[in-house]
C-alpha cells in the first residue's frame, strides 16, 4: 500500500495539549513547518490562534458593509420612488425629494441590511449546518467543549504522511494523539 493510499483512508490527526498557550505555540510551529490545512479546536476564544495557524482575516466586515449599503441605497430608492415619483404628495409646499426627511427610514435599513447579511454570512462561511465532522469521533473530543485544546492537521495537506506527522506532532509534546478516520 502506498502512502497516498493510506492517506486516504484517514481524515487526519489530531493531538490535544493541555493549555492555550502550548496550543497556540503548537500552531505556530505546524505552520512554520509547512502545513497549511490545520485546525484547532477549543472551548473558547484563543488569542492569536488565528494567526498562530496562518488563517487569512474573515471577508465577513466587508459582506456586512456591502449589505449595509445596499440596504441604505434600497431604503433611499424605496422613499424616493413613493414620495418623488409614484405618489407625490405636497405637504405643507415640501418638495417631492426632501432627502432629510429620509434619513430615519435609511438608517434602519442600513442596519436591517447588514444584520441579515451577518446572519446569511456566518452561516454560510461557518459552512453550517454541519451536523458531523470525522473529528467530532477521537476519543475525548468532547473535552473540546470544557477544558481540552485541540489541533488538527487534515490527510489532505500536502505535505502530510502519517508517520512524519505523527513524529513531528510528538515532537511538540502534547497530551495525546489520535487518528482520525472519515
Amino acid at each position: 500500500m502506498s502512502v497516498e493510499e493510506s492517506n486516504l483512508k484517514l481524515y487526519g490527526i489530531v493531538a490535544r495539549f493541555s493549555t492555550p498557550e502550548e496550543l497556540v505555540a503548537a500552531a505556530e510551529r505546524t505552520r512554520d513547518a509547512g502545513y497549511t490545512m490545520t485546525d484547532a479546536h477549543v472551548p473558547f476564544p484563543v488569542h492569536g490562534l488565528s494567526e498562530a495557524l496562518g488563517m487569512p482575516r474573515s471577508k465577513l466586515a466587508s459582506l456586512v458593509l456591502v449589505g449595509g449599503t445596499l440596504g441604505a441605497l434600497g431604503g433611499f430608492a424605496l422613499q424616493y420612488w413613493v414620495s418623488a415619483v409614484t405618489y407625490p404628495i405636497n405637504v405643507g409646499g415640501r418638495p417631492f425629494f426632501s432627502w432629510p426627511s429620509f434619513i430615519p427610514v435609511i438608517f434602519e435599513c442600513t442596519i436591517l441590511g447588514a444584520a441579515l447579511t451577518t446572519i446569511i454570512s456566518m452561516i454560510a462561511l461557518n459552512k453550517l449546518p454541519q451536523p458531523y465532522h470525522p473529528v467530532f469521533n477521537t476519543p475525548g473530543f468532547e473535552r473540546a467543549s470544557r477544558d481540552g485544546f485541540y489541533l488538527s492537521i487534515e490527510a489532505v495537506d500536502p505535505n502530510f504522511d502519517k508517520t512524519k506527522t505523527h513524529q513531528f506532532l510528538e515532537s511538540l509534546q502534547p497530551v495525546e494523539i489520535h487518528d482520525v478516520e472519515p
